[in-house]
């Protein structure tokens, strides 16, 4: 997260001394150059405080103006208490006090070994909100320290802890062309192959509205726009016979079915486009510019971490590449549970083998990932069950950084596949950083019907509102921000915004040290964060064939930044050593089919809570994963609970082994002591068969407005408890094939090959 300009400090200078203080105690300076045999890498790692780093302005920034939270006000008021000496007194007790006159203290006077005891009080506290304000302060501290990059890309940690920074495998391609036809393949190399279809409105609005015009939309200047959308004072409108919200797993999906059905299409996109060729593969900028606030999001009392995809191509783009279909419990579910006979049908099993061969799903690979051979070998070992997990890459790409973007674009999400035919179709765009506001409605014999949606984009720096006139309208902003869109829409369905779901996941983690042994294990000089993502998955505590409601043990992608926000912090020193075991550090994670369930009240204000029975699954969840780590060969092993408890694997006998990993594993899901993470999130505009138990139809559509569709995530009945891309996928393309009826034109195939 480089610092490109300097913007104003939204802190004044007395809060910026104490924040500086708050992140020098979390990464202070620490002089180890007497300590023989260091490399003169760890020795600066060591004596690199953050503010030397520069890290306490973009920590500022992100406190101050990036994050939006209903409990960021505590940061502030925290920051003005803390530099003063009764503020410091209240937050941190007895260690402010000191045996010199004027007694108390203000927080950045006091030693650093009681503000190291000070944050750790906080991290443990009976108080909630210090609590949150501990857990905060790390969180973005330690993601920028490890994060930021100079002119040079490089970070002052990377050497030491054995991190190459972006893929070194992956160049820059500079292609020149001598004709036209060259011309565009080498475009199309570079960028992508959306380039022609992506209209940018934040540049050189004229040009791109005649772009549109040439696409074949109509452009009305806000004296002929319909009476109904005046009042919004847009500057244009566009028609088009659908619009589609969102570019992911759901929105591509349909957009890319009614472009080539013949239809004019424009897909509405919150987050940027970034071309191949403009992906840095830098973990601080993708966080920053793929992904649903700036990487960091989290239910109300930031008990659930939440990562979401935010960009063309939504969560495909940024995902793990894993393809599971929808496991037979849980459409057998669906359809009996809840009526939705969808699920049950040729239809939905088509859709299933339509989008996995559009995508290549395909379960071999040539490099297996460090985290996966871990997760394997000790499955392996304890003779739990262990099974490949498809992927929509080839067998050739073993890309650790996909989770930042994929350069090679060798994984097949939407923007390679859906999104493509779309434009290829020539009867599509896409319109990047441009925010729908709201659906706009009228009323036809009595019945509301959508007819177009108003949204933002910013022309030079100033926020302009415009319109899209339209036959039908999908929704599909995923599970977080689609239930807002139809709430400022008028919609008053009860269950928009309730019955949400989040795949809850808690990490375990193995230290695997460098061997010079031939014969050691894990082979050569693998790293945590390089090779494919995802590879193998265990079903051991999945409970597959009774209820269905347990949890499958995975792999994560994790690199310096997400790494150092959920290690266990207990001082300076400590974060520092644990990080220096960064690149030989596996991760498994425990994810749980949640019965427990929130409500999204508006994009920052998210509740939920977990059901006895989800607690006790991801406790043995996590119970299997540090047994599997131990019977991989791990050197010592562990959890992210904030005591930060470690165990060296070859000193202790089976006894105590058990006795770690029974402790460990029942540690209580709550109160912020252990760090749980959601990267999927579903339900909250669940489908069903009335509008008393559920916020749209079986085929797609809102119970309240016609031709008004949602298709993502949300609409999920229950959790699905698998990774959801291809699930979500199939019911797109059947909410598709709906959308097209309502058009007129009724059902139409794809072709047999992708």
């Amino acid at each position: 997260m480089a610092n490109n300009g300097a913007p104003k400090c939204p802190y004044s200078p007395s809060q910026m001394e104490v924040l500086s203080a708050l992140c020098d105690t979390l990464l202070p300076s620490i002089d180890v150059s007497r300590r023989d045999q260091l490399h003169e890498s760890v020795v600066e790692f060591f004596g690199t405080s953050a503010s030397m780093a520069g890290t306490p302005l973009p920590v500022a920034n992100f406190l101050g103006r990036k994050v939006i939270h209903p409990k960021i006000y505590l940061s502030r008021i925290a920051l003005t208490l803390l530099s003063t000496r009764i503020g410091t007194c209240i937050l941190c007790g007895r260690y402010s006090l000191s045996r010199n006159f004027p007694y108390f203290q203000r927080f950045s006077k006091i030693s650093a070994d009681k503000r190291e005891k000070i944050l750790v009080s906080w991290s443990r506290s009976f108080f909630f909100l210090l609590r949150v304000l501990y857990s905060a302060i790390k969180i973005f501290t330690l993601l920028v320290f490890f994060t930021q990059v100079n002119e040079k890309n490089e970070n002052i940690s990377w050497k030491a802890i054995g991190y190459c920074g972006p893929d070194p495998n992956l160049k820059t391609q500079n292609v020149k062309a001598k004709t036209m036809q060259e011309e565009d393949a080498c475009e199309e190399k570079l960028n992508g192959p959306l380039y022609k279809g992506i209209v940018d409105l934040n540049q050189a609005r004229t040009s791109n509205l005649d772009k549109l015009q040439n696409f074949g939309f109509p452009i009305s200047m806000a004296n002929s726009i319909n009476p109904r959308m005046k009042s919004l004072n847009p500057s244009f409108g566009i028609k088009c016979d659908a619009v589609v919200i969102g570019s992911g797993s759901g929105g591509g999906v349909v957009a890319g079915v009614l472009a080539k059905a013949g239809y004019k299409v424009i897909v509405l996109e919150k987050g940027r486009y970034l071309a191949r060729n403009n992906l840095s593969l830098l973990e601080g900028e993708a966080l920053d510019q793929m992904y649903l606030g700036n990487g960091i999001s989290g239910t109300e009392n930031m008990d659930v971490l939440l990562l979401a995809g935010s960009t063309v191509g939504g969560g495909s783009t940024v995902n793990w590449s894993a393809s599971i279909q929808t496991p037979p419990h849980v459409t057998k579910e669906w359809s009996e549970n809840h009526g939705l006979e969808l699920f049950d049908s040729k239809d939905f099993a088509k859709a299933l083998d339509v989008v996995c061969q559009k995508m290549g799903v395909q379960s071999e690979f040539k490099q297996e990932g460090f985290n996966g051979m871990v997760l394997r070998k000790g499955c392996e070992n304890l003779g739990y069950p262990i099974r490949k997990i498809p992927n929509n890459a080839p067998s050739d790409h073993s890309c650790g950084w996909c989770c930042l973007g994929c350069k090679e674009g060798k994984k097949r999400g939407t923007s390679e596949t859906w999104l493509v035919d779309l434009v290829e179709s020539g009867n599509g765009a896409i319109l990047p950083e441009c925010e729908a506001v709201k659906v706009i409605t009228d009323k036809r014999n009595g019945r509301k019907r959508a007819i177009g949606v108003a949204f933002t984009f910013l022309n030079k720096g100033v926020k302009e509102v415009a319109i899209l006139e339209s036959g039908v309208t999908v929704v599909s902003c995923g599970a977080i921000l689609t239930p807002p869109l139809l709430k400022r829409s008028g919609l008053k369905n009860p269950n928009i915004g309730k019955n949400l779901h989040l795949h809850p996941a808690v990490l375990a983690w193995g230290y695997f040290p460098e061997s010079d042994s031939p014969d050691s294990w894990p082979e050569g000089e693998k790293k945590s964060y390089n090779g494919r993502i995802l590879t193998n998955m265990s079903t051991v505590v999945a409970n597959f064939e009774d209820s269905g409601y347990g949890a499958v043990i995975q792999t994560p992608a994790l690199h310096p930044g997400m790494f150092s926000v959920l290690m266990p912090w207990l001082s300076g020193t400590d974060i520092k050593q644990r990080m220096l075991k960064f690149s030989r550090t596996a991760h498994l994670f425990a994810l749980a089919r949640d019965k427990g369930s929130g409500a999204v009240v508006s994009p920052t204000h998210i509740s939920y809570k977990l059901e006895k029975s989800d607690r006790e699954i991801l406790s043995e969840g996590v119970d299997r994963a540090l047994r599997i780590l131990a019977a991989a060969g791990a050197e010592e092993i562990g959890t992210h609970h904030n005591k930060g408890r470690v165990l060296k694997v070859k000193e202790a006998d089976s006894k105590e082994l058990d006795a770690f990993v029974r402790e460990e594993s029942l540690r209580p899901l709550k109160n912020l002591e252990t760090p749980i993470c959601s990267a999927h999130q579903m339900g909250s505009c669940r489908m069903g068969v009335n509008p008393k138990e559920s916020a749209v139809r079986p085929n797609g559509e809102t119970w309240e407005v016609e031709g008004l569709f949602v298709a993502d995530t949300s609409v999920f009945p229950t959790a699905l408890g698998v990774n959801p891309m291809v699930t979500v996928q199939a019911i797109a393309y059947c909410t598709a094939q709906s959308v097209l009826e309502v058009l007129g034109k009724g059902r139409v195939e794809l072709a047999s090959n992708p």
